[in-house]
């Protein structure tokens, strides 16, 4: 948020603290309803179906069952993977 205060002087901190927190509600909200965002050259933001599944409680070893649940996933975009491994 440094930065965006720093390029924006005009706008308080908690004015600056108001839009990183709408940003960010919109894109968990757009993904509670199912949908996904894409935000170009850094990535998308999706959800991702885990199955029912058979856990283990790691404190008593017990068998617990794991109920089928949406998980986010985001997945860099070609810009982001390339500012990381620029060098191929």
């Amino acid at each position: 948020m440094q930065a965006l205060s720093d390029d924006n002087p005009d706008l308080r901190p908690d004015e600056i603290e108001q839009v990183v927190d709408i940003f960010f509600e919109e894109i968990a909200q757009r993904l509670a309803e199912g949908g996904r965002v894409e935000l170009r050259g850094f990535g998308t933001f999706s959800t991702r179906e885990r199955e029912s599944r058979t856990g283990r409680n790691p404190r008593t070893g017990e068998t617990v069952d794991v109920p089928a649940k949406r998980v986010p996933y985001f997945k860099p975009g070609k810009e982001m993977r390339e500012r990381l491994n620029p060098e191929g």
